[in-house]
C-alpha cells in the first residue's frame, strides 16, 4: 500500500502532487466547487449513496451542473482502491471526490450564463491511506470565526475551508487540537471539520441544520437511527456534558473545552461503528 496520495484527473493516474489542474480553474482561484470525503474500508467506499446524494443536492443549491453519476464513478473508484492497495480486509483510506465549476473565459467572479454545462465543469479524485481517529481531544470555541446560519454555503461541503482553517489555527494557538464554532446567533454549531454531538442529562443532542451546521452524513445517520435529536445547545458546553466531534473518518470525544475538563465519552468508537455499519 502506498503512503502517498493517489490521484486521477482527466484520464490520468498518478501521485496527486504530480497531476496538473489548470491554473484557471475556479475551484483553485475562487474555491468555487464541492467535495466529498469517503472512508474506504476493506476495499469498499462507506456510505457511498449518502455521500453522492449530498454531492448532488449541494451542486443544485449552488447552481452547478450535476456531478458525475454513480454508474460512471463506481468503476473509477474500484480502480483507485486497487491501485492504492486498499483491498485488504484490514486496509482503510480516505477518498476525496472534487467537483469545480471549471474555468471561466475571463477574469472575475461571474458565472457562465445559461444552464450549467457539465462538460465545462471539472472532476478529480484523490485517495490515500487513513486510519479512523478516536482519540480524545482538547477543543477551543473560536472567537474569531462564526458560521452563517443563513448562507447557502453552510449547507454544502464546498472547497472553501478558509474559515475552518482559521478556527483551527486559533484553537492550536490556545493549546487545543480542534475548534468548535458558534453561529452568528451565538449558539454552538459544529466543529471545524466535524459535526457536534452532545450528551446532556442522559440524552444525545445535536444542533439543527438551521444553526448553520454542515448536513453531515454521520449526523444524518445518527438522526435516522434515533440516536440523537436536534436542539439548540447554547453558547458553550456544561461541565457535566459529554461531547463528540463526528464525521465519516472518525469520532473524537472531547476531554477539555476552553480549559474546562470534560469527561470523555468512553464508547466513541463503538457509537461510530454502529452508525456507519447499520
Amino acid at each position: 500500500m502506498t503512503s502517498t496520495s493517489l490521484g486521477w484527473y482527466d484520464g490520468d493516474w498518478g501521485i496527486a502532487d504530480e497531476l496538473n489542474i489548470p491554473l484557471s480553474d475556479r475551484g483553485l482561484q475562487l474555491a468555487d466547487g464541492l467535495f466529498e470525503t469517503m472512508l474506504i474500508l476493506a476495499g469498499k467506499p462507506q456510505l457511498l449513496t449518502e455521500h453522492l446524494q449530498r454531492w448532488q443536492r449541494s451542486a443544485a443549491l449552488l447552481g452547478m451542473a450535476p456531478p458525475p453519476a454513480r454508474l460512471w464513478l463506481e468503476p473509477l473508484l474500484d480502480e483507485a482502491i486497487t491501485r492504492a492497495g486498499l483491498n485488504a480486509a484490514d486496509a482503510s483510506g480516505a477518498m476525496r471526490l472534487n467537483w469545480s465549476r471549471g474555468s471561466s473565459p475571463g477574469r472575475g467572479i461571474g458565472c457562465p450564463t445559461g444552464d450549467p454545462d457539465p462538460t465545462q465543469h471539472r472532476f478529480w479524485l484523490t485517495l490515500q491511506p487513513h486510519q479512523p481517529q478516536f482519540e480524545p481531544a482538547q477543543a477551543w470555541i473560536s472567537v474569531q470565526e462564526q458560521r452563517n446560519a443563513n448562507s447557502v454555503l453552510s449547507r454544502c461541503k464546498t472547497l472553501a475551508y478558509g474559515q475552518a482553517i482559521q478556527a483551527r489555527r486559533e484553537a492550536q494557538q490556545q493549546g487545543a487540537e480542534l475548534a468548535l464554532l458558534r453561529n452568528t446567533s451565538g449558539d454552538l454549531c459544529c466543529g471545524d471539520s466535524a459535526n457536534l454531538l452532545v450528551k446532556r442529562q442522559g440524552e444525545w443532542l445535536t444542533p439543527p441544520l438551521s444553526s448553520g451546521c454542515l448536513p453531515g452524513v454521520m449526523r444524518a445517520r445518527a438522526l435516522k437511527q434515533g440516536v440523537v435529536r436536534e436542539t439548540r445547545l447554547g453558547p458553550s458546553l456544561n461541565a457535566d456534558d459529554q461531547a463528540l466531534l463526528i464525521n465519516s473518518l472518525g469520532c473524537r470525544s472531547l476531554k477539555q473545552l476552553n480549559g474546562m475538563d470534560l469527561k470523555p465519552y468512553p464508547e466513541s468508537e463503538q457509537l461510530w461503528l454502529q452508525l456507519i455499519s447499520r
